[in-house]
């Protein structure tokens, strides 16, 4: 059966004897034990084996060209030293690579695919994408993924940026209900699915989309089961996720997990858009990842009948070991993101038991280093959509006098400070086109800044001009200005839910600090206690009180208690204006030549 037709059985509520046990029990429910576990895990089998190979990716976010800078770069054990001449300055003492681009995975899929091979990823391969793509709302990647072979990946939460609506449409064909057709016409939809078994229309027990995909080979039934973080709620938009409910990563897989072992199908992988954080510098088939982490503690959890998990969501590369509940080794990977690593997954399935036999599992993470020739359909596939966003991309918008950085260092907590040049011109630019609802006060998420301004010039536009692809790559997500109502008070208390943790043994830094408008001004004490840290509140230069009342504008994210700041939550008079990118390309065509801030509108006690 595949995921589609499941799908429709169980939105439709039907109990047939093929889908009886998914659409009438509650998809919520934690399943008790595992089925079938045991069967062809050891290191003998009774019979003949098919071989299967997995290539993966995730988190490629449309990054149909070759990500630049930082986002190019990969440790890599077979690339070449880092220059004396200081050519990949800032990274430690070893071999990097250049990698990703699709038109260069292209070619690393065809060089591993195997007759019995299937492409699969796990989650996050558009949203928070490049204007190539996002122009034309990611359909351009989709084609690509098409193209590359994708069998099915997890969603992520990056695939619910634009709504549930706009994913099915994706999945599902037809032209965007607001933009229209594409350059390329009506959009087909994709031959693949995105899977998450955790996720459920609210308030029933329905899947909002497939939880797994089937594929036979060779005779023999593979499984893949779709899990997305469960944090998603926190991380997109409320309206994105409207009407949605992501329930507990385990108890989900494992539902799915006894589901098709019921139906023969024993041989199960998890694609899983959750994963771990790693020691840094390490070779991307190390294993150096947090077990504390989200991730590990999913993959260790899984019942035992799971033989396999693939994750993402860190944007780490790593190769792993864990032991499942019956204490047998269970492979964990992740490949990085943009497109610089593919995962190459070997396994052989056992004919007479159905199921994989473990100790055959081999990985191996690929660096995709642009040493080998582009593939040319793929690359011709993006430099049609190239073309076709070139007029938008290239539009001059304003200009600047300089770099405006977005960059806090995670690496020394003696020198950082949380406000960016860049932090404080968005959140002027949101404040500015909020002024009509009477907003005082905006505040940004530092998250949703990707990249700074750069003052060279990145194509043929000159020296300090600002294109408008340059400024879609700073605010991609589409998020709308929106203003509400506080106390002083409230105020504070949303302030204090900032976070600010250094790791006195590495430097590093957790943090969570919202970008300021110039109209607001503060102290925050990282010494005294978490809750009264912040004080010395300003609004235009005169103290705040508890009990005045404060239009602040913010984007739609963070109104819905995204990043964990839950007092937006605590007001509801919302008033909707433009999308960040307009109300941010506006300011600049408004204010050029901008000049970068002093980052100095919040005093900062460490």
């Amino acid at each position: 059966m595949t995921s589609r037709t499941l799908l429709r059985l169980c939105t439709a509520g039907v109990a047939t004897a093929a889908g009886i046990a998914l659409a009438v029990a509650p998809a919520v429910a934690a399943t008790s034990g595992s089925a079938g576990h045991g069967n062809g895990h050891g290191n003998g089998h009774g019979g003949p084996t098919v071989p299967v190979r997995l290539l993966s990716i995730n988190d490629l976010h449309g990054n149909l060209e070759p990500p630049s800078g930082s986002s190019s770069r990969i440790l890599d054990p077979d690339g070449p030293l880092v220059d004396a001449d200081g050519s990949l300055t800032g990274l430690a003492g070893g071999k990097y690579s250049i990698a990703g681009g699709v038109s260069y995975l292209a070619t690393y899929v065809k060089q591993a695919r195997t007759e019995n091979t299937l492409v699969v990823a796990a989650g996050d391969l558009i949203g928070a994408s490049p204007l190539i793509s996002a122009a034309y709302h990611d359909e351009p990647t989709l084609e690509v993924l098409g193209s590359l072979g994708l069998n099915a990946t997890a969603a992520g939460n990056h695939e619910f940026d634009e709504g549930y609506a706009e994913l099915r449409r994706l999945m599902n064909g037809g032209c965007h209900p607001v933009d229209g057709c594409s350059p390329a016409g009506q959009w087909k939809g994709t031959d693949f699915d995105f899977l998450a078994a955790n996720v459920v229309k609210e308030g029933t027990d329905q899947y909002a989309l497939p939880p797994f995909y089937v594929k036979k080979i060779n005779g023999v039934q593979v499984g893949f089961i779709g899990l997305v973080t469960a944090t998603t709620p926190t991380i997109v938009t409320a309206e994105g996720i409207k009407g949605l409910q992501f329930t507990e990563e385990v108890a989900a897989a494992n539902r799915a997990s006894a589901y098709l072992a019921r139906r023969g199908v024993k041989a199960q992988v998890v694609l899983m858009h959750e994963g771990d954080s790693i020691t840094p510098n390490q070779s991307p088939d190390a294993c150096s990842v947090n077990t504390a982490n989200a991730g590990s503690r999913i993959a260790r959890e899984l019942n035992p009948q799971i033989d396999l998990v693939i994750s993402g969501h860190s944007h780490q590369a790593y190769i792993c070991k864990t032991k499942d509940p019956a204490g047998q080794d269970r492979l964990y990977t992740q490949g990085s993101s943009f497109g610089r690593v593919l995962t190459q997954i070997d396994l052989r399935v056992d004919k007479r038991t159905k199921d994989v036999i473990r100790s055959s599992v081999t990985a191996d993470n690929k660096v995709v280093a642009r040493t080998v020739t582009p593939d040319p359909q793929v690359e011709a596939q993006v430099q049609t959509w190239r073309t076709r966003s070139a007029e938008v991309a290239n539009r001059k918008i304003g200009t600047i006098t300089g770099d405006i950085s977005n960059v806090v260092s995670n690496t020394s907590a003696a020198t950082t400070k949380p406000e960016t040049p860049l932090g404080d011109l968005i959140a002027d630019s949101q404040l500015e086109s909020a002024k009509a609802a009477g907003a005082e006060i905006a505040l940004m998420n530092p998250g949703g800044i990707r990249t700074s301004l750069t003052y060279a010039q990145s194509g043929s536009e000159g020296d300090g001009v600002v294109t408008y692809g340059e400024a879609f790559a700073v605010q991609p997500f589409s998020n709308l200005v929106q203003v509400r109502t506080y106390t002083g008070a409230q105020l504070k208390a949303l302030l204090e839910q900032q976070v600010w943790t250094p790791n006195p043994a590495t430097g590093a830094i957790n943090h969570r600090m919202l970008q300021v408008s110039s109209s607001l001004a503060y102290t925050f004490d990282t010494t005294k206690p978490v809750g009264s840290r912040v004080s010395g509140i300003k609004l235009n230069g005169t103290p705040v009180t508890d009990t005045q009342s404060i239009k602040i504008a913010a984007n739609n994210f963070l109104m819905g208690g995204g990043d964990g700041f839950s007092v937006f939550t605590q007001s509801t008079d919302t008033w909707s204006g433009a999308i960040d990118l307009d109300a941010f390309t506006a300011y600049l065509t408004a204010r050029s030549p901008i000049t970068p801030s002093a980052a100095d509108r919040i005093t900062f006690v460490k």
